[in-house]
């Protein structure tokens, strides 16, 4: 993958996840285990997706969350349920085309926003492999939280 670098403002854990899932070369950090309050301990897929700046044009790094649809895989622009689109998702927005890591395997991929019954479906998985989406879309308010497809290219 393209040498990219992480936010400055990533939470620490973010950070030294980060650092695990690059230095194992996608062995270890693939499966994120998480503890949050009031919900049993769970392992939670995680991929690495660089897109490119849409002001700076320089690459950027961002672990999330996902699941897979077809050949592909979808991730949610949740940012917490905050008012704003995270920056990653308006990158996507800018430069649809982006590299994804998903354990040791490394793809070009096409983003686009899903709607309608597909963004439903795919929604509706998101939640039973990250329940707090639900919770964000709350505190979100009119802002509908984007749930993005990842085909891969090439």
């Amino acid at each position: 993958m393209t040498e990219a670098t992480l936010p400055s403002n990533l939470p620490q854990w973010m950070k030294d996840h980060v650092d695990r899932y690059l230095s194992s070369g996608g062995t270890d950090g693939h499966m994120y285990t998480i503890k949050l309050p009031n919900l049993p301990e769970r392992a939670v897929p995680s991929l690495l997706l660089t897109t490119t700046g849409r002001k700076s044009g320089k690459k950027h790094l961002f672990p999330l969350f996902y699941g897979e649809s077809g050949k592909g895989y979808f991730i949610v622009a949740s940012k917490g349920g905050a008012p704003e689109h995270p920056g990653w998702y308006r990158n996507l927005l800018a430069h649809p085309e982006c590299e994804v890591q998903v354990g040791t395997k490394k793809m070009k991929a096409r983003a686009r926003t899903v709607s309608g019954e597909e963004r439903a479906k795919l929604w509706k998985e998101a939640v039973v492999f990250w329940p707090p989406y639900t919770e964000y879309q709350q505190k979100a308010g009119s802002r509908e939280i984007p749930v993005v497809m990842l085909d891969p290219i090439g």
